[in-house]
C-alpha cells in the first residue's frame, strides 16, 4: 500500500505477544518516511491529537508516524513530540518503554530489535530501553501492570533502581488522579495483582500514591484466624483470589482496600483489629475519592469494609440482625452488588492459607435470607397494618420470613 520508500512495521504489544504465543488483539503501526499530507492522500484518516496518527482505510487500524519526545516539564504530559519523515524506526523504538515493547515487524516478518528485546522476553525479564525512561512517571505504573500480566517477569534490577530514584524526585507525585486510576484498574483486572503491588513497592512508588494500603505490610493479624500473619500479605491473597475467580472490577476494588482499617490500629493493640472493620470506612471514600474512582467501586469497598465481619459471622446472626444487615446493604433495591459484597467476603476467606477448600456457607445463607425477606407480600401487609405501623409490620413478617427459612 505504502510507495517506496516508506515503510510500515507493527510495533509493541503486538509483536511482544506474538512471539510468546499468546493472542494478539489489536496492531498497532508505526510509518516511516511518510509526511499527514502523504498519509491524507493515501486514504488515512487523521485522528490523532498530540501526534500524527491515522486510521487504515479499511481496517481501521491505527497507524503512527515515527517520532521522537524531547522532556519540556514535570510529569507525563511534560512532552514535546516531534515527527517527521526522516524519524528513523530505531530512534522511534527507542522512545519506548521497556525492551519487550520495542520490537516491530515488518511486511515480510522480519524481526527489528535494536535494543534486545527478544532475548529479554526469553529471560523474562522487564528492562528499560533508555534513560528516557525517568521522563515519563507512568511507566512506572505501566511496569507494575505488566507485572501483573506477565508475573512470571521480573523487573531488572536497573530498571527498579532508576524507578526509585523517580520516586526519590517526586515524579509520581505529578500524575493526574485519572491516569493513575486508568493503570491501577487494569492491573486489578490481570491475572494477578497482587504483582502490581509487589512491584510499586519495590521502588517506593505505593507509598507515594497509597500510603493507606502501603502501611498494611508489616502489621500482624492473629495466626489462628490468618496463618500468612502479615496484613499485607492477606490483602496480596485476596485480590489474586478474586482474579482467579474472574470476578469484577469493584470486586476488586474492594477486595484490595477491605482491611484499611487495620493500619489505623494501635500497635499496641496488634495483632488484634477490634473495630477495624468501621476505622477503615473513611479511609476507603478517601483513597477511592482522590483516585476518581468510580461509583461502583466506591460504594462496594465501603460496603465490604464496614459488613465484612457481619457477612463472616453470618451463622451467628439472628434473623433480626442479618435484616438490618440486608437493609443496610441495600441488598432489596440492589441484590446484584450484595452478591459482589458476598464474592469478596468469600475471597477474604478463601485466600487464606489452607482456606481453600473449607466450607464457607455465609453467602448461601444470606441469600437464603434475602430472597426469604423480598418474598413477603408488603402490599398486603399495608393494606391490613395499624396506620402508621406499616413499616413495623413488614419488618416483622421479614423477620419471620427470615427465621422460617433458615430453620428449615
Amino acid at each position: 500500500m505504502f510507495p517506496a520508500p516508506i515503510k510500515a512495521y507493527i510495533v509493541g504489544g503486538a509483536v511482544r505477544d506474538g512471539l510468546l504465543g499468546l493472542p494478539v488483539q489489536d496492531r498497532d503501526h508505526v510509518v516511516v518516511g511518510a509526511s499527514p499530507e502523504v498519509m491524507a492522500n493515501l486514504g488515512f484518516q487523521p485522528v490523532g491529537k498530540d501526534f500524527p496518527v491515522f486510521l487504515h482505510p479499511t481496517s481501521h487500524e491505527e497507524y503512527a508516524l515515527a517520532r521522537t519526545e524531547r522532556k519540556t516539564a514535570q510529569g507525563y504530559k511534560g512532552f514535546q513530540i516531534f515527527s517527521a519523515a526522516d524519524v528513523t524506526l530505531e530512534e522511534d523504538l527507542r522512545r519506548r518503554d521497556l525492551t519487550v515493547n520495542a520490537m516491530a515487524l515488518s511486511d515480510d516478518g522480519t524481526l527489528v530489535d535494536p535494543y534486545g528485546g527478544r532475548d529479554d522476553l526469553a529471560a523474562r525479564v522487564f528492562r528499560h530501553v533508555s534513560p528516557a525512561f525517568a521522563e515519563d512517571p507512568v511507566r512506572i505504573l505501566r511496569v507494575a501492570r505488566f507485572a501483573a500480566r506477565f508475573p512470571e517477569f521480573t523487573v531488572a534490577p536497573e530498571t527498579n533502581d532508576l524507578m526509585v530514584r523517580m520516586v526519590e524526585n517526586g515524579e509520581v507525585e505529578a500524575l493526574v488522579p485519572e491516569r493513575v486510576w486508568q493503570e491501577l484498574s487494569r492491573g486489578l483486572m490481570e491475572q494477578a495483582p497482587s504483582r502490581m503491588l509487589s512491584v510499586l513497592r519495590a521502588c517506593g512508588a505505593l507509598g507515594r500514591l497509597m500510603p493507606e494500603l502501603d502501611r498494611l505490610f508489616g502489621i500482624p493479624q492473629p495466626p489462628q484466624y490468618h496463618p500468612e500473619i502479615d496484613t499485607g500479605v492477606h490483602v496480596s491473597q485476596v485480590i489474586d483470589w478474586t482474579a482467579a475467580q474472574g470476578y469484577s472490577l469493584p470486586v476488586r476494588w474492594a477486595a484490595l482496600l477491605h482491611d484499611l482499617g487495620k493500619g489505623a490500629t494501635p500497635a499496641e493493640y496488634w495483632p488484634k483489629h477490634h473495630g477495624h472493620e468501621g476505622r477503615g470506612i473513611a479511609l476507603v471514600k478517601s483513597l477511592s475519592e482522590r483516585f476518581k474512582a468510580p461509583a461502583e467501586c466506591r460504594d462496594l469497598a465501603v460496603l465490604v469494609t464496614r459488613d465484612h465481619g457481619n457477612v463472616h459471622r453470618a451463622e451467628e446472626l439472628r434473623p433480626a440482625t442479618i435484616l438490618d444487615l440486608l437493609e443496610r446493604s441495600d441488598a432489596f433495591r440492589r441484590p446484584e452488588r450484595f452478591v459482589e459484597c458476598l464474592q469478596a467476603c468469600e475471597a477474604d476467606f478463601h485466600s487464606r492459607p489452607g482456606y481453600a477448600t473449607r466450607p464457607y456457607p455465609q453467602p448461601d445463607r444470606l441469600l437464603r435470607a434475602l430472597d426469604a425477606a423480598r418474598g413477603i407480600d408488603a402490599g398486603s401487609i399495608a393494606q391490613s397494618a395499624p396506620s402508621g405501623r406499616i413499616a413495623e409490620h413488614i419488618r416483622a413478617a421479614r423477620i419471620g420470613a427470615i427465621e422460617r427459612a433458615l430453620a428449615t
